[in-house]
């Protein structure tokens, strides 16, 4: 009698088995690497707004006063995109996106949404006559900030917001809004001196700076723009 062969490669059910643990390991590689992306468009953004804040302190610093939002609505590559919504000595509204054209930053977040950007408007206007800057030393900035609840900052001269991962009240760079904001989300896309700034979740992912009234006299007071 002939001895049995061995038999050699898999069988489907085997083959089955195989690529099943493959696609689970797989699986759980993927949603860390993704995580992992994620955390660190979390981290260039933060940087994104810290280097946007200096670039806004740095235009109060050289002009005496911070610079206007421009307008949300006008798309890239058209007239007056990116530049300050001013046709005078005052801004045209206290709320739109970073004038991203006369600060000489980045247009859009890693997202590719538009920052938005508010400024107590007499912080904003041009300075008086034979004045080094447009406010006083004792003028208060009209922003708030709340976690949600609970007061954590007032009397800001400005904020930017960057509307997060899912961009819900933000402007894309056609001018189009996001729609679908709501609770804290729409708060800051309302255009009104109320905003948010509270731990990142599924229901926010908004990331906010601010200049407060108080940092920014001191950063012009040492420019010798304020007395």
């Amino acid at each position: 009698m002939n001895p049995v062969r061995r038999r050699s490669g898999f069988t489907l059910i085997e083959l089955a088995v195989v690529l099943a643990i493959f696609g689970l390991l797989l699986g759980i590689l993927v949603v860390p690497l993704s995580t992992q992306m994620e955390q660190q468009r979390i981290a260039e953004t933060d940087r994104q707004l810290a280097a946007v804040r200096e670039a806004l302190i740095g235009f109060a610093i050289a002009n005496g006063r911070l610079p206007c939002p421009a307008n949300p609505a006008v798309a890239t590559g058209s007239a007056g995109a990116g530049t300050e919504n001013k046709p005078g000595t005052t801004c045209a509204a206290a709320a739109g996106v970073v004038p991203w054209a006369a600060l000489g930053v980045p247009e859009a977040d890693v997202w590719g949404r538009r920052l938005t950007y508010r400024v107590t408007l007499n912080f904003a206007d041009d300075p008086p006559a034979g004045a080094q800057a447009s406010f006083l030393i004792t003028d208060p900035g009209d922003i708030m900030v709340t976690d949600g609840a609970a007061i954590i900052a007032t009397t800001l001269s400005a904020i930017v917001v960057s509307h997060g991962k899912n961009g819900l009240g933000g402007y894309r760079t056609d001018g189009t809004q996001v729609s679908g904001a709501t609770g804290n989300e729409l708060e800051n896309a309302n255009g009104n001196t109320l905003f948010v700034s509270r731990t990142y979740g599924p229901d926010f992912d908004d990331q906010v700076v601010w200049i407060s009234a108080h940092i920014l006299k001191s950063r012009m007071v040492a420019a010798n723009r304020l007395p």
